[in-house]
């Protein structure tokens, strides 16, 4: 079974466990850790940009809690603010119609793709 990717302008997201599709455009790993089960060989991912990824201290206080996420997001924004590896995706975004950012968490509807491409879509709006 095939899964929707989650878009938003040039942006989208989708596990990394989901098969790869035509219309992926350029696939980024947005995961800090490898993700665990998957083949390299098989992640058809084309940059694997760990710096995008929450910091360690903050993805082990949110440790997949869904009643921390308010919380995780508001300090995850605080750190992309400041970090430089936003700009990448945003470059990549001026040069590919489509970009797909890869994660690995179970949790579909809180993880840190979905506050990250929130993020990227307010970069590119303001």
């Amino acid at each position: 079974m095939r899964r929707m990717v989650q878009r938003h302008g040039p942006f989208g997201i989708k596990r990394i466990y989901d098969p790869p599709a035509d219309d992926d455009g350029c696939r980024v790993l947005v995961d800090r850790l490898w993700p665990r089960g998957m083949p390299r060989q098989d992640a058809a991912i084309d940059l694997w940009l760990k710096d995008v990824a929450p910091s360690a201290g903050l993805r082990k206080d949110f440790n997949h809690r869904p009643e921390r996420f308010a919380e995780f997001s508001e300090r995850y924004r605080q750190e992309l603010d400041s970090n430089p590896a936003v700009e990448t995706l945003l470059e990549l975004a001026a040069g590919h119609p489509r970009v797909t950012l890869l994660y690995a968490a179970r949790n579909t509807g809180a993880n840190h793709a979905l506050v990250l491409l929130d993020y990227l879509q307010g970069r590119r709006a303001g």
